[in-house]
């Protein structure tokens, strides 16, 4: 009897650690998924982020360029105006 007592103890023992194992598994896999989705929602952001910076990129270029034609006929047109009538 004491045998069949041990061999059941030693079972519910092992059985006792499996749902240890299990429930440590389950604890961490919900640890993971949060961060997983923690990871995703920071990637999006991040991604919108860089979207809108391309696009602020891209503005400031062209904003540059239009400046730039400006100064070049101000430039032309101050040329044309300090121009000597004799060159003229």
């Amino acid at each position: 009897m004491t045998d069949a007592n041990d061999h059941f103890q030693m079972l519910e023992e092992k059985l006792f650690k499996a749902a240890e194992v299990f429930r440590r598994a389950q604890e961490e896999k919900r640890t993971l998924h949060q961060e997983v989705e923690k990871l995703k929602a920071d990637a999006k952001e991040r991604a919108r982020r860089c979207e809108a910076l391309e696009h602020e990129l891209i503005a400031l270029r062209k904003e540059r360029e239009d400046v730039r034609s400006r100064v070049e006929r101000l430039v032309q047109q101050i040329d044309t105006l300090t121009k000597p009538e004799s060159e003229g």
